[in-house]
This record gives C-alpha cells, sequence and structure tokens, in this order.
C-alpha cells in the first residue's frame, strides 16, 4: 500500500519507538510526540493520514482529545491505544470518535496490521465504483467523501462513512454484524467491544440531528437497514 504520514502520540519513549519502528519498516512516514499539548501543535503543521493515540497522557485524557477533534469536524483516522481494557474503557474510546482500539500489551504486528486496515478503508471510500449513493435526502458522494441531506453536510468519521456508504449499498435488505465487521472494519474484531452497535448508535444519532426523513433500523434477528420514513409508515399500516 502506499505511504502514509502517521503521528503517534505516546508519553512511553520505549513504547513510541517501537510502534514507529514497526510502522517505518512497512514504508511509513512517523512522527512521534508525548504530550497532548504536541499533539495539538504537532497535528496543526503536518498533513497526517492516520494518529496513534496513547488513551492517558501526562497532561491530557485520549478519549477527550478525540472527542474534541469530532466537534471540531476533523475525521483524520484515529487509532486508540490503552492499559484500560474494561469493556466501558473501549466503548468510551469509540463513541469519543476512535476509529479503532488496542489494548495494552498487543503485538506490534496486529498493531501494524489494523493500521494498515483503516488506511485501506479510508482509500477504499475514494474508489470510483458506485460513486454518489442516495436514500431520499440523504446524499453520499465518495469521491468527495462528503455525505449531505438537502446539500446540508454531515460530519462523519472515516468509519461512520464506511458505515453509512455500506448500509446505503444494500437498503434492499437488513445487513447482519458479522458482514458489517468484514465490510467495514476488515479483519476479525474483538466482538466483545460491540463495536458495531456502538457505532450503529454513534451514526443514527447523527442522522437523525439531521433529517426526519430516513431512519436507521434495528430489524430484530436479521441486521439493521437503512429506510425513508415513508416506507417505514407504509411498512406499519399495512
Amino acid at each position: 500500500m502506499s505511504p502514509a504520514r502517521i503521528l503517534i502520540v505516546e508519553d512511553d519513549p520505549e513504547i513510541s519507538e517501537m510502534i514507529a519502528d514497526t510502522l517505518r519498516r512497512r514504508g511509513h512516514i512517523i512522527d512521534v510526540t508525548h504530550s497532548g499539548a504536541e499533539f495539538a501543535q504537532q497535528l496543526n503543521g503536518g498533513d497526517y493520514a492516520l494518529v496513534i493515540l496513547d488513551r492517558l497522557l501526562p497532561d491530557a485524557e485520549g478519549a477527550e482529545l478525540c472527542r474534541s477533534l469530532r466537534q471540531a469536524g476533523d475525521d483524520i483516522l484515529v487509532f486508540m491505544i490503552t492499559a484500560q481494557d474494561a469493556l466501558e474503557d473501549k466503548l468510551e474510546g469509540l463513541e469519543a470518535g476512535a476509529d479503532d482500539y488496542l489494548t495494552k500489551p498487543f503485538a506490534f504486528a496486529e498493531m501494524a496490521m489494523r493500521v494498515e486496515t483503516l488506511l485501506r478503508r479510508a482509500d477504499r471510500t475514494t474508489g470510483t465504483q458506485e460513486e454518489e449513493l442516495c436514500i431520499g435526502p440523504l446524499r453520499l458522494d465518495r469521491g468527495r467523501k462528503k455525505v449531505t441531506v438537502d446539500g446540508t453536510p454531515i460530519a462523519l468519521t472515516a468509519t461512520e462513512f464506511s458505515l453509512l456508504a455500506h448500509l446505503m449499498q444494500h437498503t434492499d435488505r437488513p445487513v447482519d454484524r458479522m458482514e458489517l465487521l468484514n465490510a467495514v472494519w476488515g479483519y476479525d474484531f474483538d466482538p466483545e467491544t460491540n463495536v458495531v452497535e456502538v457505532y450503529i448508535l454513534y451514526l443514527r444519532r447523527k442522522l437523525s440531528q439531521a433529517t426526519t426523513d430516513v431512519a436507521l433500523r434495528n430489524v430484530r434477528g436479521f441486521g439493521y437497514v437503512l429506510e425513508t420514513t415513508d416506507s417505514v409508515l407504509e411498512e406499519q399500516s399495512t
């Protein structure tokens, strides 16, 4: 795959250098910083494809830094690492907008594979097939990586964008959890993280704030489907 510029934000020098060495050997361009304050300065000065962000920094909480990025409309890929392995901690990181979450200690080969999976997934959103997807007033433009409702943009992370694109490609049927894991995350993601459910809730919240004309519905026992609210009402009335 093409080299990517990656920023590592990790306060442990040994871990940060091992991550950097692993990714440099795979051809990527790596910068390293060790605090939240340095992170903000470094991010503003570089064109990064992905950030590897430690959850616990000396002067900042990684989930809060990630949440601030998303609230500012920044869709940079965020790969969060942490020693906190409780399910609640993982869910909090994902809900803050992280695209993936890995707990320490971890195998550096797995870390590199998951980073490159995120980068490939982001590349796929710029593909030319089915350049624009539409349902009701909702439009997804793959080439421009843009989602709008009646022309008004919706800010989505790369993961949310990929999830929405897959659902919009399959509005004729419910899409089950395993299909979404394979299509959006691209590998055997730890099912204990409930990552699909978290991102469905995250995406549903953003869609409901933007429009009442499209619903992301849970079809019990079968999966998830995007529908116009008109079709939902017609189904309920029959």
